[in-house]
């Protein structure tokens, strides 16, 4: 499987990062490749929500709709995501978010996949490895026009 595990000290809040990477409906918005995000079957959990969500993935000719069940667990400060069907043969995702400060936060993201298929594995596989590479990018500018543009020497390390 391939895998991609980073995290990043950012100028928000992790309550803030946890509510804006856990508000899929925006995706589309901003997050690289996500042409489209449909959420259903909403239920609370214990100690958070659970919701299934069918995301459209669109590169030139490439589109391709997978559909995961997303748990939203506000008070371990994680967001775990388990692969129900499309093109993947495996998609395992994690995002953690760890306080650092009222304004300061540390936020992990880990995705392994691995495709059905192997062509599909050559004709996407880069694409969506360079995509993954820019996730916390894309959130972090998210984060900033949501809620201001914070300093970023606070959270320099």
């Amino acid at each position: 499987m391939k895998s991609f595990d980073t995290s990043r000290k950012v100028a928000h809040s992790a309550d803030d990062m946890f509510a804006l990477v856990a508000n899929v409906e925006r995706y589309p918005e901003f997050v690289p490749l996500c042409a489209g995000m449909r959420v259903s079957n909403r239920r609370n959990i214990d100690g958070g929500e659970e919701m299934l969500c069918a995301m459209t993935v669109a590169y030139k000719a490439f589109h391709e709709t997978f559909t995961t069940r997303t748990t939203l667990l506000p008070e371990r400060g994680e967001i775990l995501v388990r692969y129900v069907d499309g093109p993947f043969q495996d998609l395992k995702n994690r995002w953690s978010f760890e306080p650092l400060g009222a304004d300061a936060s540390k936020v992990g993201f880990f995705i392994a996949y691995r495709f059905h298929s192997r062509m599909l594995e050559i004709v996407a596989g880069a694409v969506f490895d360079r995509a993954f590479r820019k996730f916390v990018d894309a959130f972090e500018a998210r984060a900033d026009a949501v809620y201001g543009r914070a300093e970023r020497s606070a959270v320099s390390s």
